[in-house]
């Protein structure tokens, strides 16, 4: 990688470029880095413990009868949030919403299998699965497309 800065009176703030052919992971940490995003965790309660849960361990987060879960392999620990407040918090992540009341990480979905109906069932690494519906599943592909990580384990 080529790094160039020009300091100059002329110049009131300052600016950042960077030319690509395409975009990487390693821009995407650059980007983060520059902006100063701090790394995002969330708060779980399991088994009447507060657990801290990462964002990368993550399958997806749902709700059902007015709580919001996170499903981490094959526990479900209770996110005491509304599921949008997750959704904002976690789209940097790599989280998209699948349904009305499912968000999931994209960079866990090993496959995708399709229904009759015209949803999308996405297969989990860990073994879980969970339904994107239609309306969600062209804004899935398009993310994907441009270069959803599908190896992050």
């Amino acid at each position: 990688m080529k790094l160039t800065i020009d300091i100059d009176d002329k110049y009131s703030e300052p600016s950042i470029t960077i030319q690509s052919n395409e975009w990487s992971e390693e821009l995407e940490e650059i980007a983060a880095m520059i902006k100063g995003k701090k790394k995002k965790r969330l708060f779980g309660v399991e088994k009447e413990q507060t657990v801290l849960l990462e964002p990368h361990e993550i399958d997806y987060i749902y709700a059902e009868q007015r709580k919001v879960y996170a499903c981490i392999g094959n526990r479900d620990i209770e996110i005491r949030r509304k599921l949008y407040e997750v959704e904002e918090m976690l789209a940097s992540y790599g989280f998209m919403r699948f349904s009305k009341s499912v968000i999931g990480n994209l960079n866990h979905i090993a496959r995708f299998e399709l229904s009759f109906n015209g949803n999308l069932c996405a297969y989990f690494h860990s073994g879980n699965k969970e339904y994107i519906t239609r309306k969600f599943v062209v804004p899935i592909k398009d993310q994907l497309q441009m270069g959803g990580d599908s190896d992050d384990r």
